[in-house]
């Protein structure tokens, strides 16, 4: 079941945007993410958090619509996003897409992709999208769609990554070896309209970026 979460950081205003949870048959709204729901004027179909970022008026715009609300403590030990993530999984999702995920925190954003990683571990694909960036956690195998043109960049999120190979991309690589901190996969870009990705060893971060 396609799922799609949104959360309480930056989120477009768009017809995309709004294409992408409108076709979800899951949608979830983690806490303040409700204010993104309510100006696209979409309901989800459950929110959840410990509700100390969603404000009072959209809180009780959410309860007279009737909307199922998960409340957790503030003191806990899960984000958000995370509680989100597990409700999903318990629920059935088969694929997960992240909205609201990034932003001026960037210890919420990094926490964000992390959770890709999760998922990566449970044979759930997932990506967090926003304005400029589609991110991607991979441990093996990915082909990704995008324009000639277009940015992609690799980053190991292991001590090295081995085995990687690029095709469809201007820079290709074949069994290539590239430790953490390494910029050598940096700002690669769309040849043609398939990217392909793979890693024999460790995980890589994948970011597709428009600008």
């Amino acid at each position: 079941m396609d799922c799609v979460i949104i959360a309480n950081g930056d989120l477009e205003y768009s017809a995309d945007m709004a294409g992408i949870i409108r076709q979800a048959r899951m949608i979830i709204c983690a806490d303040g993410g409700t204010r993104h729901l309510k100006a696209l004027n979409i309901l989800p179909h459950v929110i959840i958090g410990d509700f100390d970022s969603a404000s009072i008026e959209d809180r009780l715009f959410f309860e007279e619509k009737k909307i199922k609300t998960i409340i957790h403590p503030s003191r806990k030990n899960e984000t958000d996003s995370e509680l989100c993530i597990s409700w999903a999984v318990l629920n059935s999702a088969t694929d997960i897409t992240l909205l609201g995920a990034t932003g001026t925190r960037l210890d919420h954003t990094l926490a964000n992709i992390f959770l890709l990683k999760k998922l990566a571990g449970l044979g759930i694909p997932s990506r967090i999208i926003n304005k400029n960036n589609t991110i991607h956690i991979v441990t093996s195998h990915i082909e990704i769609k995008g324009r000639p043109g277009e940015f992609l960049s690799i980053l190991p999120i292991t001590e090295k990554a081995a085995g990687i190979t690029l095709k469809g991309l201007e820079y290709p690589l074949v069994d290539a070896t590239i430790e953490m901190g390494s910029g050598l996969g940096v700002s690669n870009v769309f040849k043609e309209t398939t990217a392909s990705v793979s890693v024999r060893e460790g995980i890589l971060m994948v970011f597709q970026a428009k600008d």
